[in-house]
């Protein structure tokens, strides 16, 4: 199904990090070999045993979540066929234990899915990051850090979903493909329920890998618009927030760090908790009312900044004034004032 699509650039012999440069394009890029030279990466090369012992040198102890399916999932993490819950297991696990496991099933001609998602980097696995990271800038005052994690398995699928956040995706031991489609295919990815969802966040209905175009026929659409990244060891992959993506893990051991980031301040709020707020307070309206509150959200969220207060005088603006830390803190706690009434 990928073999058609559109390939997606690719920046030969990159040897900087500009997230500012990446958001300005606005669309995914390979880095290629940006982190070719991370002794991961070349621990990797020589395979999955010395991938395995070299992460075990970072082991801080603490448990993790692993995630663990049956050898008929396929590693695709998803909902069972009768929608009696989810395909797989989640437990917490002992991270050397749980790479030993994965090791012990690697020859296996159809092994059970092992999995470790969104793991933070430097809490389970304290000093790999000294060793095997990008040299991301310091954020601008008032703006956190990246969120940085790892992921580790073996051959998986994260079904087509998007996040909240700017990702750069560092592709280090074992190959992995990454389909990417624009924010505005939403209609056309068939998105599954809000919760409970496979990892957190919505996925598409849709098996990227043998589409059902007769009971989702709009995905055909989706595919016009999509574009792969084929990922070798050293690549990484950046992607702005809201990019729906499908992951695939090629390989019987494989290894990503990824950093989260969004351009905002610290203070500024999930966009998540709103839509759930406009489904609770907007969805069930008349139509004439909902293109009426479209209109303002427009006008005072959507549109220009600084339009709705322009014509006010400087002391009455109220809430229509540019917001900092402390204007957010009263704002939040009107809102929660009114959601407690």
């Amino acid at each position: 199904m990928t073999a058609a699509l559109r390939r997606t650039r690719v920046v030969e012999g990159a040897t900087g990090l500009s997230p500012d440069a990446l958001l300005a394009d606005g669309r995914p890029v390979i880095l290629r070999g940006l982190a070719a030279d991370w002794p991961l990466v070349a621990a990797g090369r020589e395979g999955a045993d010395a991938a395995i012992g070299y992460l075990k040198r970072f082991d801080a102890g603490r448990q993790v979540v692993g995630y663990t399916g049956e050898p008929a999932i396929g590693g695709r993490y998803f909902y069972r066929d009768d929608w009696s819950g989810l395909n797989f297991e989640a437990k917490r696990v002992a991270l050397s234990d749980y790479l030993n496991r994965i090791a012990a099933h690697s020859d296996d001609p159809l092994p059970p899915s092992f999995y470790v998602g969104s793991t933070d980097l430097d809490t389970y696995l304290p000093g790999l990051s000294a060793e095997n990271g990008l040299a991301f800038p310091d954020p601008p005052p008032g703006r956190d850090p990246p969120l940085v994690s790892i992921w580790i398995g073996n051959r998986t699928v994260a079904a087509t979903h998007y996040d909240m956040s700017n990702n750069l995706a560092c592709c280090l031991v074992g190959r992995r493909r990454f389909t990417l489609f624009p924010p505005n295919q939403i209609a056309n990815l068939y998105p599954g329920p809000l919760e409970p969802t496979p990892g957190g966040q919505v996925v598409s209905m849709v098996d990227l890998r043998a589409p059902d175009l007769d009971r989702y026929p709009r995905f055909a659409d989706a595919l016009a618009t999509a574009e792969v990244a084929e990922l070798e060891p050293g690549d990484v992959l950046f992607y702005p927030a809201l990019w729906w993506h499908n992951v695939e893990a090629l390989d019987g051991f494989n290894v990503m760090i990824n950093y989260w980031w969004n351009a905002v301040p610290a203070f500024v709020d999930t966009p998540m908790t709103t839509l759930l707020h406009g489904i609770l307070s907007l969805r069930e309206r008349p139509e004439a009312e909902k293109r009426a509150w479209a209109a303002l959200f427009d006008y005072y969220v959507f549109g220009d900044s600084a339009r709705a207060a322009a014509h006010l005088p400087a002391g009455v603006r109220g809430d229509l004034d540019p917001l900092d830390d402390r204007a957010a803190r009263r704002l939040r706690a009107r809102i929660t004032e009114r959601l407690n009434r």
